[in-house]
């Protein structure tokens, strides 16, 4: 449905402004008149379906809302909510708040929904790529409960957690991805370009080459004359991979080896159990059940053998099992969870206990991601220097015994 941008007039005479959708302009007027506001300018915000889909596309991308925007949102609706104003006027609030466009067309929107008699959940569920089912299923309990503010604060902190630990992965995985783009490129250029305009001397000469430097010619020439193959190999390898990880099996191979992977295996393990504590956790305090709860954190750990882990825990459950007995029984989840978890269902404090598994799990990967970073860093430089070395001696031994010929 289009969305409308208006000016325009309350009954008191004040000029208001807003975003409002509505099947045409005449439509936008109508609505806006109906509820007690005189337009005076009405231009419609969504993008023209003229515009290029690819347009579109890298238009959605720089207008995307992030973690720390939508958290912010979600604390400042906690807040106007918790000081007991309705809810359309907490949303009207919030709007003039948000910078966002986008996010101020989405709230928009939302608004309309529930002064039209929608719920908030049911409102928000209209955008998916916004607030996700999590989002989504912890604002209507909390609207069932009578206790949206808190279970808003308890999304605000979630959302903050979790936007934290992806912001603190990709800070410390920043250098080395630099390193090996930068490093890859440097040595790319060398060997096809480079190596081989040097090398040509020797091949002339119809001197005995000692065995590096026919290694770096023979390696060097075939990089310069078939790099279009083996790019296009490169990307048909590629293609293949995702092609292969898409379905059913490939998923799940590729996720069970992700977890086994050596080095990286156990810190993806240490997050996706932190990740799945954390969520788990928020879900229960916000009052909603153990079964729906794992419903929805299936859906987020983003690993097939976690979502089927999760998915039969749930099935044990239900036929009247506890949960860490099916958790352990996966041999998936480390011996510390699942003690956590069972002395949780023991004391009655699950939630407090997947609480402090999250936190527990979250400083260990702080502590993993700091190791890592420290220990790359000096084994790339060290990478690199050798294979540069490799290159300068393999250009060098030559030409001294050249001149040595010569003399």
């Amino acid at each position: 449905m289009p969305v409308y941008a208006y000016a325009g007039l309350d009954p008191q005479g004040k000029s208001v402004s807003g975003i409002i959708d509505a099947e045409s302009p005449r439509a936008a007027r109508s609505k806006l008149r109906r509820s007690g506001v005189f337009p005076t300018n009405v231009a419609e915000t969504k993008e023209a379906e003229s515009t290029p889909r690819a347009s579109r596309s890298i238009r959605r991308f720089f207008e995307r809302i992030g973690a720390q925007e939508l958290s912010v949102m979600t604390r400042q609706l906690s807040t106007l909510v918790s000081a007991g104003l309705p809810l359309v006027d907490c949303l009207t609030a919030l709007i003039e708040q948000v910078d966002s466009a986008r996010l101020k067309s989405i709230l928009s929107q939302t608004r309309e929904r529930v002064n039209e008699g929608s719920s908030l959940a049911d409102a928000l569920a209209e955008h998916p790529k916004i607030f996700g089912e999590l989002y989504v299923n912890m604002v209507r309990a909390g609207e069932a409960s009578g206790a949206l503010d808190v279970v808003l604060l308890r999304l605000a902190d979630y959302t903050e957690s979790t936007a934290r630990l992806r912001t603190r992965i990709r800070s410390a995985l920043t250098y080395p991805a630099i390193m090996v783009v930068v490093g890859s490129g440097i040595l790319f250029f060398l060997l096809s370009y480079v190596v081989p305009k040097i090398t040509h001397i020797f091949t002339e000469s119809k001197q005995v080459l000692p065995l590096p430097t026919r290694v770096l010619i023979a390696f060097s020439g075939l990089l310069s004359t078939w790099w279009p193959l083996l790019v296009l190999l490169l990307a048909a390898a590629a293609f293949g991979f995702r092609y292969y990880t898409r379905t059913p099996a490939g998923r799940h191979n590729y996720d069970r080896w992700v977890l086994r992977a050596p080095v990286f295996g156990k810190l993806l393990q240490k997050i996706a159990v932190a990740r799945f504590s954390r969520t788990l956790s928020t879900l229960l305090k916000s009052g909603i059940g153990l079964l729906p709860s794992l419903d929805i954190v299936k859906n987020i750990v983003d690993n097939r053998v976690l979502f089927d882990a999760t998915e039969e825990a749930r099935d044990a459950i239900r036929e009247g099992q506890s949960i860490a007995p099916p958790l352990k029984k996966s041999g998936i989840f480390p011996p510390l969870m699942i003690h956590m978890i069972a002395v949780g269902e023991k004391s009655g404090q699950l939630e407090e206990m997947l609480a402090k598994t999250a936190e527990s799990y979250e400083g260990e990967v702080d502590t993993s991601i700091a190791t890592l970073t420290t220990l790359l860093e000096p084994v790339m430089i060290l990478f690199m220097g050798g294979v540069v070395l490799f290159i300068v001696l393999s250009i060098l031994v030559p030409i001294f015994q050249m001149s040595q010929l010569v003399r």
